[in-house]
This record gives C-alpha cells, sequence and structure tokens, in this order.
C-alpha cells in the first residue's frame, strides 16, 4: 500500500486539498462575513432611511394638523370679524336712518312753521288792508286824526312798559 504510487498520489491529492481547502475556506468565509457585514449594513441603512421616513411622514402630518388648525382659527376669526362688520354697519346705517329721519322731521316741522306764519302774515296783511279800506269809507278826517293820536299814545305806552 504504501509502494503503491495511486496511495501516494492519494496522499498528495488530499494534503492538496487540504492545503488548498484552508485557504480557500478562510478568503470563502471571509467573503461571506464581508457579503454579510454588507447586507446587514445596508438592512441598517434600509432601517434609517425607513425610520427617518416615518419620523418626516409623521412631522409632515403633524404640520398637516397644525396647518388645519391654523386655517380653521383663521376661518373662525373671519366668522367672527365679518359678524361685528356685518353688526356694526348695521347700527352705523340705523343711525344713519335715524338722524335723517329726525332731519326729516324737523325739516317738516319748519316747513310747518314756515306755511302757518305766512298763512298768519296773509291773514293779518289782508285784515289790516281790509280794515283800512273800511275805515277809510266810514271815516271822516277828523275821526281819522283822533284814532292816529290815540294809537300814538298807546304805541307810546306799550313801548314804555
Amino acid at each position: 500500500m504504501f509502494d503503491d504510487p495511486q496511495f501516494w498520489v492519494f496522499v498528495a491529492f488530499v494534503i492538496f486539498i487540504v492545503a488548498v481547502f484552508k485557504p480557500v475556506r478562510t478568503m470563502f468565509i471571509s467573503s461571506m462575513d464581508n457579503k454579510i457585514n454588507e447586507i446587514k449594513d445596508s438592512i441598517d441603512q434600509a432601517e434609517k432611511i425607513k425610520n427617518e421616513a416615518q419620523q418626516t411622514l409623521s412631522e409632515i402630518k403633524r404640520r398637516q394638523n397644525d396647518v388645519k388648525q391654523e386655517i380653521e382659527v383663521i376661518q373662525n376669526e373671519a366668522r367672527e370679524r365679518i359678524t361685528f362688520i356685518e353688526q356694526l354697519s348695521n347700527q352705523k346705517l340705523n343711525q344713519q336712518i335715524k338722524k335723517r329721519n329726525e332731519l326729516v322731521k324737523v325739516k317738516i316741522d319748519q316747513m310747518a312753521r314756515d306755511a302757518n306764519m305766512q298763512v298768519q302774515q296773509y291773514i293779518v296783511k289782508n285784515a289790516i288792508t281790509a280794515t283800512i279800506e273800511i275805515l277809510e269809507k266810514k271815516l271822516n278826517q277828523s275821526e281819522k286824526q283822533k284814532l292816529v293820536n290815540q294809537s300814538i299814545v298807546e304805541l307810546s305806552s306799550a313801548l314804555k312798559h
């Protein structure tokens, strides 16, 4: 058996395989470890990216909710302002209407007073004219003079008091 060259070829082959297998095995294991580490790094990076994406998504959702709340607040404030402006406008309009109504009443009262005064003046003027005509027709010269003197006395006594 030890004399057989096939045996020594087989032993040499086994030694060669063992000698080559160990470094190849080490290289293979090293290569596999490197691949495993690369895959782990890729997984870690993917998890980091996933976490960042989730954080970004939650931040965007939070901002979206904040914006919705701000929009609601702005809409409510706008509604309140519109209501206030409407009330203020209605108050001012009612005040203007009230003032105009008062002015109209004052003008109507003034026009009524003016009309009454004109009627009174007309009546007095016509009464005086009629009285003068009647007196001129019925009184003679001496009665006219006597009436003038009596009127002067009454006028002077009225002015003294």
